[in-house]
């Protein structure tokens, strides 16, 4: 056997020499010396091209497959397949209608765009704001906000489908760049055609593709990159007369510009650059050996060219995706309470005036947390409903006029009579401001509420722990307050910039901390939030020991008459550019990993090449979109993978064992170049098992790309490529295999595309295509048989209509109702003396078609036994006086809700999530009618709803504090 490789891989001998070496006729007798001669000089001729041969890093077996140079049929086969997937990707595109899955979070990243709004995710901004640029184009105005699964697209006129044709032409992207990468590598076009045509009917690439959403785009751009590499290497491997050439450049230039996409899409993309910096360190070590052809000269110029195009030209790129997102989102948005104060200034309406740079006593001010993205330190006219039940205070993340407090000495001033000053303004009235040094105490006076910042033995409402107490508010006005209120000022050297900022308080430049002088505990803030009962604002304890970074404060707004026009001015640092951009992708990262959460449809890496679960994206009218891959694809593309990690461990034992298999050019060409797609799968896969956060199924789809990759290089191999004994290689069994093949996948594709497309289905073809239990689709949704689809019922996006059959449970339901309704409105005699007495009231029963709109009698007694109604209970009571005038069933109901916490001077951007009340003071909300009707099992069936998936999520100042 190894005699045989060995003489299968020596270079065959140049044809004149071969013929005398094998013709009897031509093999004249000469004499000893000239034969002789004649043999030395042959042989050394053969040597010295032998050793040329040797140390060139021209590959042996390589030939030039440039895609620019193929026949004129590849390029229609390659027209024709773009046209199939197209016409695939694009088929009912605007099916479903209603917000889908994590179109929640990237169709509201485009409205955002659009209005300038700053947002925070955790990916780059390439393929959102193409997203964003594609619904402006059509019209898209940004008053869509996306926010839950299932908002109807319609009624609002939003072009949803512009907006999902970006990411379905990223799908249709794939095919050609299929088809060119497998014929770039050597394939046949046979070949080519079957893996093309594999990425066309995958089901799971599908799904991806006609929604809006960023995978599709991720995958075109992996694919892309893919290509140019490929081609680059092509290039590459067959030497120096290739090399720095036309050719050379560009697929070299288009793969940094790959990189630079793909990376500017998701940090995903940085797998991809890992896959090609691998390989391009494999390149230029088989260069550094080639000391003939490439001296160190050379070797230099063939650094600095992949130095520049694939680190220069992606770096630059992206840079220029994050330059662009800075000036689309100049305005305030929900992100912003993520990054610093500084950042913050640079957004319109948030940037800050200079303001009076010293601090004095009399000053009022506003103070921000450092650590927590720089919520103010906020009071409100509420108390807390535990504790000591004085006022709250608490962390807010806007600007409010509640949250300015008044810096006041322990004592008050004394005039020229030696006796004090009082009132909360005796500190303005002195010759000469007072400043406020480190070691200072200090009492804040709430000016709004006219209560000083508190301290006591209690514990916090939420933080129940014997290290923290609770902060509160207390006194009244004109109230001297007690020792209780007294907090010392503790300058943080090592946090605070400047010389005198280090001696006094300074607005913005001293980070300090307050020392509560009678408890020792130090004023202290984390992402703790109060329950509702405080508008969920963030918890500010006292905490004994508490972490320095929570424990850290600075001033932001400083007023004082003594502190006029002519005062220094102090004002953030405004952040460059790169300031921005580093700050952004710290709390990107930290965001990310954050991301640990269980989702009811996340999996883990292990299950994802077998295809374990899928993930539902949107449920409706008996239809379901359900993302699943394509078994055929999935599992061959895995057990090619498979088969080459057996063929490489066997390889490397017998190479150990000093078998020549590695002489044999085919078995080399398969070695690196189902290897280099091997690695691609590799690298785009296992990382996965190092994070914890929240994964999903569509994080394996680069992944799946370059195994199919592999999987159609083994496949070519095995049907065209490698020699067989006593066999011609027609290629009559790669096309039969391929044709087959390709027939088997596009039958498996039709018979999973209702889930792709949201289409109908019957329970009994749902059942039989669901080979395991963990293919948790729901076939219970679908009817039982086609005939029960309508174009009432199909419409995705729709509710089904109310049935006649459930007319009397409509009535009945109708009578309880009204009794209810009854029992509401009647009062004790002796109250409501001065209202209008209720004399009736009307129900009905509405029918409504998928858009809402309302049918008369004569509609629905046409759809009669055409359609499947479907009731739905909603009680809306009129109620009428005696004069027919209607009456607000509201104006009867006792008790009012309480006020926001912020009710008066407050900032319109206050949240206002729930009127905040103790527990024993809120009225009890009515039960609906039907809450006897509750099944078992319905809390676990609603945590399978489809839901946006976290690692999308828009990060929002509630989330983050």
């Amino acid at each position: 056997m190894a005699k045989a490789n060995s003489a299968r891989g020596r270079s065959p001998l140049p044809p004149a020499e071969k013929q005398v070496a094998s013709s009897p006729t031509l093999a004249v007798p000469e004499t000893g010396n000239a034969r002789s001669k004649s043999r030395s000089k042959s042989r050394s001729k053969t040597k010295a091209k032998n050793k040329a041969k040797e140390t060139s890093y021209k590959s042996d077996g390589v030939e030039d497959h440039d895609v620019f140079l193929l026949p004129l049929s590849d390029y229609w086969v390659v027209l024709a397949l773009t046209l199939v997937a197209l016409a695939v990707r694009v088929y009912k595109i605007y099916q479903p209608s209603s917000v889908v899955f994590d179109e929640v979070h990237f169709g509201g990243f485009a409205t955002k765009y659009i209005k300038g709004k700053f947002f925070m995710d955790v990916h780059p901004p390439l393929a959102k704001m193409l997203i964003a640029l594609t619904g402006w184009l059509a019209g898209f105005d940004g008053s869509f906000d996306f926010k839950e699964i299932g908002k109807d697209y319609i009624e609002p006129n939003v072009p949803y489908v512009a907006m999902r044709m970006f990411p379905a032409i990223c799908g249709v992207a794939l095919a050609p760049c299929m088809y060119l990468t497998l014929k770039t590598l050597g394939c046949r076009s046979m070949t080519a055609l079957l893996g093309t045509g594999l990425i066309i009917f995958e089901n799971g690439l599908l799904t991806q593709a006609r929604l809006i959403l960023l995978d599709s785009p991720l995958v075109a751009a992996t694919a892309y990159t893919a290509l140019s590499f490929n081609a680059f290497t092509n290039q590459h491997e067959q030497g120096p007369s290739k090399a720095f050439g036309v050719s050379w450049w560009f697929w070299l230039l288009n793969t940094g510009l790959g990189l630079g996409i793909t990376v500017s899409i998701k940090w995903v993309g940085l797998f991809t650059i890992a896959w090609v910096g691998v390989l391009t360190m494999v390149q230029l070590w088989v260069l550094l050996g080639d000391s003939k052809n490439v001296p160190i000269r050379l070797w230099c110029k063939h650094f600095m060219a992949r130095v520049f195009a694939l680190i220069v030209v992606p770096l630059t790129f992206y840079l220029a995706m994050f330059a662009i997102h800075f000036t689309a989102l100049v305005n305030p948005g929900e992100g912003d309470g993520f990054m610093s104060s500084e950042f913050q200034a640079t957004l319109n309406t948030k940037r800050m005036k200079d303001v009076p740079a010293d601090v004095v006593m009399g000053s009022k001010v506003s103070i921000r947390h450092v650590n927590t993205q720089g919520g103010y330190l906020h009071s409100h006219p509420l108390m807390y409903p535990t504790g000591s039940k004085q006022q709250q205070i608490t962390l807010y993340p806007h600007k409010d006029e509640n949250n300015v407090w008044l810096l006041e000495n322990q004592t008050q001033p004394l005039g020229m009579d030696g006796e004090p000053i009082n009132g909360t303004n005796a500190w303005d009235l002195l010759p000469e401001p007072e400043y406020i040094k480190n070691g200072a105490v200090l009492r804040l006076y709430h000016t709004n509420t006219h209560r000083r910042l508190h301290s006591h033995d209690v514990r916090p409402p939420v933080s129940e722990a014997e290290w923290q107490n609770e902060v509160s508010a207390y006194g009244y006005e004109g109230f001297d307050g007690d020792a209780n209120d007294y907090f010392r000022v503790e300058i943080v050297g090592k946090q605070t910039k400047g010389a005198v900022a280090k001696e006094r308080l300074r607005t913005i430049e001293t980070k300090f901390r307050l020392v509560h002088v009678m408890t020792g505990c130090v004023l202290f803030s984390h992402k703790v939030k109060l329950p509702s009962w405080a508008s969920e604002q963030q918890e500010v304890t006292c905490a004994r020991g508490g972490s320095l970074p929570n424990s850290l404060w600075y001033i932001e707004s400083n007023q004082s008459p003594h502190l006029g026009p002519d005062a220094e001015k102090a004002n953030y640092r405004k952040p460059g550019f790169f300031g921005k951009f580093a700050e952004l992708h710290a709390v990107m990262w930290r965001t990310n990993a954050g991301l640990t959460d269980s989702h009811t449809w996340d999996s883990r890496p292990e299950s994802w090449p077998i295809l374990r679960r899928g993930i539902n994206f949107w449920g409706r009218s008996h239809t379901q979109v359900y993302l699943i891959g394509n078994p055929i694809v999935w599992w061959s593309s895995t057990i090619a993978i498979v088969t080459w990690v057996v063929f490489k461990a066997i390889a490397v034992l017998r190479w150990q064992r000093s078998y020549g298999d590695y002489n044999n050019t085919t078995f080399k060409r398969f070695d690196y170049e189902v290897g280099m797609s091997v690695l691609g799968w590799a690298l785009h896969y296992f990382p996965f098992f190092l994070m914890k956060r929240q994964l999903f199924l569509h994080h394996y789809f680069p992944a799946l790309y370059f195994g199919v990759i592999a999987l159609c290089q083994v496949f070519d191999y095995a049907t065209a490529r490698i020699p067989s004994a006593g066999r011609k290689d027609s290629g009559l069994i790669n096309k039969v295999t391929a044709i087959l093949f390709l027939v088997v996948t596009a039958g498996v594709f039709m018979l999973f595309a209702p889930l792709a497309y949201g289409s109908p289905w019957t329970k009994a073809e749902c059942n039989r295509v669901k080979l395991f239990p963990t293919w948790d689709f729901d076939c219970k949704t679908f009817h039982d048989s086609y005939d029960k689809y309508t174009m009432l019922t199909v419409q995705a996006g729709t509710a089904a209509t109310p049935s006649p059959e459930a007319v009397k449970a409509d009535a009945a339901a109708s009578q309880v109702e009204e009794k209810a309704a009854e029992a509401v409105s009647a009062k004790p005699e002796g109250e409501g003396e001065n209202e209008p007495r209720v004399v009736a009231k009307d129900d009905k029963i509405e029918f409504r078609d998928q858009d809402g709109n309302l049918l008369n009698e004569e509609q629905v007694k046409s759809l009669e036994g055409k359609v499947e109604f479907k009731t739905k209970y909603e009680t809306k009571t009129r109620v009428v006086d005696e004069d027919g005038n209607e009456v607000s069933v509201g104006e009867a109901a006792a008790g009012v809700a309480p006020p926001h916490p912020d009710v008066e001077g407050s900032d319109p951007e206050t949240v206002k999530n729930e009127a905040a009340a103790p527990e024993e003071e809120k009225p009890v909300p009515p039960q609906p009618h039907d809450a006897a009707a509750s099944k078992d099992g319905e809390m676990e069936e609603a945590q399978k709803q489809p839901k946006p998936a976290s690692e999308g999520k828009e990060a929002t100042v509630h989330e983050e504090l």
